[in-house]
C-alpha cells in the first residue's frame, strides 16, 4: 500500500512541476522559461522524486515505465496494474491542482493546458506519423536509460540523476512535437480537463510509450540480462 501512495504522490508531482512549468512559466511575458525550462522542469521532478521515494516504490511514476519494467524482468506483474491505477489518479490530482490555480486568474482561459497532441495541436504542426514514431522512440530511450542505470553492475547512487538528465533531454527533442509525453498517466490528466480533441487523440499517447517500453523491455533483457527478485 505504501509503494502505491508514494507513486500517487509521485506521479502528481512529475504533473505539477512539469505540465504546472509548461502552464504558468513557459511564455510568461518577458520572462518565460520556454521549452528548455519546461523540459528540465519535468527531470527535476524525476530527479526530486527518485531519491524521494525511489527506496520505497522504486519511483516508477509512469505506466509505461512500469510496463517497461516488468517486460524486462525487474518488476513483479502483479504490481503493475495497482501502479498504473495510483499513477494516472496521482496525475489527475496534479492536473486539478493547477487547474485549481489557474481558474483562480482574472479572464481565465484553460487553452492547451500543456496536453500532448498532434496535427493541428502539435506545438510545431507535427501530423500523426511523426508523433507516433517520437512518442515509440523516445520511451524506447527513455526505458533503456532506466533499464541500464538501474542494473546491479551500474554505478550506485546515480541512477535518478541520469533518468532526469535523460527525461530532460527527451522534451528538448520532443516538446516541439508532440508536447512530449512518453507517460500515459501525464497525457491522460491534462486531457480529462481540456476533453474535446485531448480525448480524441489520447489513445496514442497510451499506444505509443506502451509499445516502446515493451520494445526496450525485450531489448534490454537480451542485451544484458539479469535475474529478476521477484517471479
Amino acid at each position: 500500500m505504501k509503494k502505491l501512495v508514494v507513486e500517487f504522490i509521485g506521479t502528481a508531482w512529475l504533473v505539477l512541476g512539469g505540465c504546472g512549468s509548461a502552464v504558468f512559466a513557459a511564455a510568461f511575458p518577458d520572462l518565460g522559461i520556454g521549452f528548455m525550462g519546461v523540459a528540465l522542469a519535468f527531470g527535476l521532478t524525476v530527479v526530486t522524486m527518485a531519491y524521494a521515494i525511489g527506496h520505497i516504490s522504486g519511483c516508477h511514476l509512469n505506466p509505461a515505465v512500469s510496463v517497461g519494467l516488468w517486460v524486462g524482468g525487474r518488476f513483479n506483474k502483479k504490481e503493475v496494474l495497482p501502479y498504473i491505477i495510483a499513477q494516472v489518479l496521482g496525475g489527475i490530482l496534479g492536473a486539478a491542482i493547477i487547474y485549481l490555480i489557474l481558474s483562480g486568474k482574472e479572464g481565465f482561459d484553460i487553452g492547451g493546458f500543456a496536453a500532448n497532441g498532434y496535427g493541428e495541436h502539435s506545438p510545431g504542426g507535427y501530423g500523426f506519423k511523426a508523433a507516433l514514431v517520437t512518442e515509440i522512440v523516445m520511451t524506447f530511450m527513455f526505458l533503456i536509460i532506466i533499464l541500464g542505470t538501474t542494473h546491479s553492475k551500474a554505478p550506485k547512487y546515480l541512477a535518478g540523476l541520469a533518468i532526469g538528465l535523460g527525461l530532460t533531454l527527451i522534451h528538448l527533442i520532443s516538446i516541439p512535437i508532440t508536447n512530449t509525453s512518453v507517460n500515459p498517466a501525464r497525457s491522460t490528466s491534462q486531457a480529462l480537463f481540456v476533453g474535446d480533441w485531448a480525448l480524441s487523440q489520447l489513445w496514442l499517447f497510451w499506444v505509443a510509450p506502451i509499445i516502446g517500453a515493451i520494445l526496450a523491455g525485450l531489448v534490454y533483457k537480451f542485451i544484458s540480462p539479469e535475474t529478476p527478485t521477484k517471479k
